[in-house]
């Protein structure tokens, strides 16, 4: 229990962190998009095609102004990637924003190791059937309502474990049989 809170928290800050890798003037770009329904695991999707900084609304050339003298120059995958993050960005209420800038800024703070390894996570996580990425989904909740010592505890645990038992404590979550639930 104590393993899979702590690793539960590690990877809810890579989910909540990975796609943040633009300027501080810009909001977070999205992750790559999952191949289209129906589309055979593999293959890739159609390539974009290149957005001219003309096309862009008002609200999106103010979001993404820090972009503008090489917005031409940038990979229509990017250039995708940045105008759905903006429309993301413009339709977020002022709190959402707020939240979103303070992942943004501890994404920033990180090292580039660090930030590889949650983007590592974010990878490992989506590949995860979705019933196990629910499972991992309400346990960090459970983690997230723990009093904040308790947190503390499991984090301190989890720090004191060696690379070897860490990896033991992962492969023996993988392993180990969803937790029975009580039907509401």
């Amino acid at each position: 229990m104590i393993r899979n809170l702590a690793i539960c928290a590690s990877l809810a800050l890579s989910v909540a962190t990975s796609f943040a890798q633009t300027p501080a003037s810009a909001p977070p770009a999205p992750p790559p998009a999952a191949p289209a329904p129906g589309m055979p695991p593999g293959a890739a999707p159609a390539p974009a095609t290149p957005r001219a900084w003309e096309s862009l609304s008002p609200e999106q050339k103010q979001v993404l102004q820090g972009y503008q003298g090489k917005w031409n120059s940038l990979p229509p995958e990017r250039q995708q990637a940045l105008a759905k993050g903006s429309q993301r960005w413009i339709s977020m209420t002022p709190q959402q924003r707020a939240g979103a800038q303070q992942r943004f800024n501890v994404w920033r703070a990180m090292p580039p190791e660090q930030r590889q390894l949650v983007r590592q996570r974010w990878q490992e996580f989506k590949a995860l059937p979705p019933e196990r990425q629910r499972e991992v989904r309400d346990s960090f909740n459970r983690f997230r309502q723990m009093p904040a010592e308790r947190r503390q505890q499991l984090r301190q645990q989890w720090h004191q474990m060696t690379p070897e038992q860490r990896h033991r404590a992962v492969q023996g979550m993988h392993a180990a049989p969803p937790p029975h639930r009580v039907p509401r």
